[in-house]
């Protein structure tokens, strides 16, 4: 009985390292299959982020050359001109704009200490309407406030005339880049209409090519449009906040000339 009982021991332990032999052999046999799949799908997965990657300017500049020269070149032409006037605005507004409250108490203090010559060299050394708007008004000191204040009103307008200076270009290429896509549409839709007219039939592969190539003059004019507008935002808000600046410093230099006069 102990030989039979230790004659099954024996035989479950070998059935046991056998089937722990063939799994491990198998596993084995099965990794260079499950490594190359891996390695596949990990090839196929760059290449087809490589493709993204690659596509996107590819594509684009394919759908400017199909949408035609003429008129995605006019678009262009507005987006480039657009974007030059509205980078010239912003530059030119940024140098403009002043801390009004530093140079109202630098004007009072030469005012002050060194009468209207000395507040007019400050005025003249800084850069900016509010200080342009400053010296028109302390030049008219000595005559009279209503002759200042006149000065100051009447040189606030030709400093905001400055600030708006080419402007309107830009709401001009706003409004004519989505026009002129849309002209190219009309027009690619005419001439896929005497393509049909031509061919006598109407083949869905005979229009689908001038559809689409005039859909892309009206695409590109509207993101033209986008852009533009959102400089002339940018380009609107800060004039107005300038020309806030403008009005409350005129207001504060009225002040000091009247206090001034009063100790005069």
């Amino acid at each position: 009985m102990k030989r039979l009982f230790s004659i099954l021991v024996i035989a479950t332990i070998m059935v046991t390292t056998g089937l722990k032999v063939n799994a491990t052999n198998k596993v084995n046999d099965f990794a260079p299959a499950i490594s190359y799949i891996v390695q596949d799908d990990e090839t196929a997965s760059s290449d087809d982020a490589s493709e993204e990657k690659v596509s996107f300017h590819q594509e684009l500049k394919k759908r400017f050359i199909e949408g035609g020269p003429i008129f995605m070149g006019i678009v262009l032409l507005c987006l480039i001109l657009g974007l030059a006037i509205a980078i010239e605005r912003i530059i030119f507004l940024n140098l403009s704009t002043t801390n009004s409250k530093k140079l109202a108490q630098r004007v009072e203090d030469a005012l002050n200490s060194g009468g209207v010559e000395a507040a007019k060299d400050v005025c003249r050394n800084t850069k900016g309407p509010v200080a342009s708007i400053y010296y028109q008004g302390l030049d008219r000191a000595d005559e009279s406030l209503e002759s200042a204040e006149k000065a100051v009103v009447a040189y606030g307008g030709v400093q905001m005339g400055q600030l708006e200076k080419n402007v309107s270009w830009v709401s001009l290429f706003i409004a004519l880049a989505p026009m002129l896509g849309f002209m190219g549409t009309v027009i690619g839709m005419i001439e896929a209409f005497d393509r049909i007219e031509a061919a006598g039939d109407m083949q869905p592969a005979l229009v689908a090519g001038g559809i689409k190539i005039a859909l892309l003059t009206t695409v590109f004019g509207l993101i033209v449009a986008i852009i533009l507008q959102i400089f002339y935002n940018y380009i609107i808000a800060k004039i107005d906040s300038i020309v806030n600046d403008m009005e409350d410093a005129s207001i504060t230099l009225i002040d000091i000339l009247v206090d001034y006069k009063r100790r005069k």
